[in-house]
């Protein structure tokens, strides 16, 4: 049975949080807006030590609260990081992702105007997920949805995900992607975790599936989210310009370009904030394209302010990059 919102929210407890809204002196006035932050709450963090998985960093609520007051971030949209629920086991699956969105909602609660959230969803299950997208946009009042790059051997373009990405699109939604290492390749011996290389090939793998299957063009109303700069996107530009002249269906799937939805999708910059990667999106789309993200508690905010500062964007820009798009994307931040 789905509560209403001023039920669900009438049965939240305050855990008096104004102490921790004070930063010190030095500290800038919090602006920024944050779309890459991740959460972990209790009931989580233990289920995936349960199962033996790699333990949850430490992480309050209040902990978020300081990095962002050092780091001069007014909001933060939370969001699972992996192993996210993804388990074979269908029922905590369910269980998580109800007491995780749940959960997200509550902080933003008990810190009034500190947080937003992207729902997390139980998937692959299509009819679970259906469900939560119904309670997290429409009880919860969730800013977005929040998937990951790949489930078991499928990415986001999929046909098995139609159904859920169908019904966000009739919704307008934002769904905002995070990468971890799919099956093929979380064990691969070449002398660094998978996460520092895979991730952002994942991210690439989901960005390639979701233009080449046409699910972006059939879609259209999804605005699209994805994190550390798009991975290696902007480096295969020529590799996707090869490919669009000899695919199959290009009208059909394509009919304007893969240029054109990639213009339209928005990067973060967690982890893509230096040199390198900001000369590579920025050849592939406008600072209007780009939000502000970082990746706490795995990176800190001055990470961030310290590699868009050494870009010399004009303010006009920076204030776009930091604030202004999150703001346009996501008008229900309490702002």
């Amino acid at each position: 049975m789905h509560l209403d919102r001023r039920t669900f929210l009438g049965g939240l407890t305050c855990v008096g949080a104004a102490s921790l809204f004070r930063a010190s002196a030095a500290a800038e006035k919090p602006r920024r807006i944050d779309v890459h932050h991740h959460l972990f709450p209790p009931s989580y963090s233990t289920a995936i030590a349960a199962l033996g998985l790699p333990p949850s960093p430490e992480w309050t609520p209040a902990r978020s609260i300081e990095e962002m007051d050092r780091s001069g971030i007014a909001i933060s949209v939370v969001s699972l990081s992996p192993p996210n629920v993804v388990f074979p086991d269908a029922p905590l699956v369910r269980r998580l992702a109800r007491e995780v969105n749940e959960y997200g909602t509550k902080m933003e609660m008990d810190y009034p105007g500190r947080f937003g959230l992207f729902a997390v969803l139980p998937l692959p299950e299509i009819e679970a997920s259906l469900r939560e997208v119904e309670y997290a946009l429409d009880t919860l009042k969730a800013d977005g949805i929040g998937l990951m790059t790949s489930y078991g051997d499928k990415w986001l373009g999929d046909a098995a995900f139609a159904p859920v990405l169908e019904e966000l699109n009739r919704r307008k939604a934002v769904i905002y992607t995070h990468p971890h290492s799919p099956e093929c390749c979380a064990n691969l011996k070449v002398g660094v975790p998978a996460p520092d290389i895979e991730w952002a090939t994942d991210t690439t793998r989901t960005v390639a599936s979701v233009l080449f299957t046409g699910t972006a063009a059939r879609y259209p109303e999804i605005r699209w989210i994805f994190s550390h700069g798009g991975g290696t996107t902007p480096f295969l530009l020529s590799r996707f310009a090869s490919e669009e002249k000899t695919m199959k269906e290009r009208e059909k799937r394509l009919p304007n370009g893969f240029m054109y939805e990639l213009k339209k999708f928005y990067y973060d910059t967690a982890q893509a904030n230096h040199p390198a990667a900001l000369a590579a999106l920025l050849k592939l789309v406008t600072p209007l394209q780009m939000l502000y993200g970082t990746d706490y508690p795995f990176r800190t905010g001055a990470e961030v302010n310290d590699g868009l500062s050494a870009q010399r964007f004009p303010p006009k820009d920076l204030r776009a990059i930091e604030r202004d798009n999150a703001l346009r994307l996501l008008p229900k931040l309490p702002v």
